[in-house]
């Protein structure tokens, strides 16, 4: 009961969170009307605005289309991204009886795949409405929903085994989606199983522990199957313009009866998650890093916010009219630190900003209120030139701020470190030297 009313009280600090989010952003867009720049710094901030919305307010589950035959390991990949249980595998018999969207679960978020059925099935699938058409099945599936990217798995082992059919398969899912969405998804095709090929007991997962010259034959059977399966895809003109990524990956991950990790020997996942993070729509980008937990990719996105959330502050801080930018511009920092901690896997609400800026005291926190007063009143004291240095201190402040926010929530290192990282951000040559580049782009007048 006590986990189920703290649940709930975590959606409605994430709900109130997100609403003052949208109204704040909602005022800055309004104040961009009145700022003495250039229509296209404009039209630049009010992307940067966009940036912002769509990763912090529309984010969704990542669509997936996940193609290829029984034993290929569509649910094992499932698994593979989220590192935890959420997919079944059927070890024996098809375990998806046809195609289906699946919303796959954890408390860091969610992934949307078309687990599909096998092509070419040996034998029938385990849930009983299986339908007899694989192809058909998944037809009807893509008419409700749109694949953000499709996965086309085929076994290492079985890359050079009728895999004819396969592409005849996904070539009509292709033309499905195209009749109705008028898009063709990019396609990301994977080897699996990866880990048994010769020499079997060689582990990829481990190279460093292993013989040299057992993983360069190993990687060499690897890399003959990739070449194989990217010059298949190659000979279809209808496939050929669409692959942008060909790998061999293992996903074998066990787990015990309590879902507990018994073994992990996935490989290459971070480059397969790095490949459709690129390909992605911003709306599920953070999502997929919040699950798949790839530090790289969660400091790619969070210094993308902090570099927007920088440029929109500068904006706001070159309104000629002294201290009412004080607020917004608050709202936004603090709106960054609670969406780095938020890719970090923390719920979306004030409470990680509050923590964040309680813990790093006085001459950060508290200090950092004082500032912004200041920084506002320039403009008071020298107009005109006085809305430069404001833009300038504020697109500095935020940089900080965001630097330290990343070294807290994503590299997980201590507060002292988050104050020290602030510090030289704020003051760095690059940093001044951004700042400085800024301020000549804008030309503000």
């Amino acid at each position: 009961m006590a986990s189920d009313k703290s649940d709930k009280e975590d959606r409605d600090d994430s709900a109130k969170t997100r609403l003052l989010i949208a109204e704040n952003i909602r005022r800055v867009e309004e104040m961009l009307r009145f700022l003495p720049l250039h229509a296209d710094t404009v039209s630049d901030l009010r992307a940067k605005i966009g940036l912002l919305r769509t990763i912090l307010l529309e984010q969704r589950a990542p669509a997936l289309a996940l193609v290829g035959r029984r034993g290929a390991g569509k649910s094992s990949l499932v698994n593979a991204l989220f590192g935890a249980k959420v997919a079944e595998v059927g070890h024996v018999k098809a375990q998806t009886g046809r195609g289906k969207w699946f919303e796959h679960r954890s408390e860091r978020g969610s992934i949307s795949v078309l687990d599909t059925r096998g092509v070419q099935e040996g034998s029938s699938p385990a849930e009983s409405d299986a339908a007899k058409d694989a192809v058909a099945s998944i037809v009807v599936e893509l008419k409700k929903k749109v694949p953000d990217v499709i996965l086309f798995l085929v076994k290492a082992s079985e890359a050079d085994s009728a895999i004819d059919a396969d592409l005849v398969a996904l070539e009509r899912v292709y033309a499905e989606i195209e009749r109705e969405h008028r898009f063709r998804p990019p396609l990301v095709a994977i080897a699996t199983h990866c880990d048994v090929l010769e020499p079997k007991g060689t582990r990829l997962h481990k190279a460093s522990e292993e013989s040299p010259e057992e993983i360069e034959e190993k990687l060499a059977r690897v890399s003959e199957v990739e070449h194989h399966l990217e010059a298949k895809i190659k000979e279809r003109p209808k496939l050929a313009p669409h692959l942008v990524w060909t790998r061999g990956i293992s996903t074998y991950i066990s787990f015990r009866k309590d879902d507990t990790v018994r073994a992990d020997e996935r490989w290459r996942i971070d480059e397969l998650v790095g490949t459709l993070f690129k390909h992605l729509p911003d709306a599920g980008r953070g999502t997929l890093v919040r699950i798949a937990r790839v530090r790289g990719l969660q400091e790619d996105l969070a210094n993308n916010l902090t570099r927007a959330t920088a440029a929109i502050c500068a904006g706001v801080a070159a309104l000629p009219i002294p201290v009412a930018d004080v607020i917004p511009i608050t709202m936004l920092q603090v709106t960054l630190i609670a969406g780095i901690a938020w890719l970090s896997g923390r719920p979306l609400d004030r409470k990680a900003a509050a923590e964040f800026l309680g813990a790093m005291g006085a001459n950060v926190g508290v200090g950092f209120a004082f500032r912004e007063g200041a920084r506002a009143l320039i403009k008071f004291v020298f107009p005109g030139a006085g809305s430069m240095v404001s833009g300038a201190v504020a697109f500095a402040g935020t940089l900080a701020i965001g630097a330290a926010a990343r070294n807290y929530f994503l590299r997980g290192s201590s507060i002292e470190d988050a104050k020290k990282t602030f510090d030289d951000t704020k003051t760095s040559p690059d940093t001044s030297a951004e700042n400085e580049k800024r301020t000549r782009d804008w030309d503000i007048n």
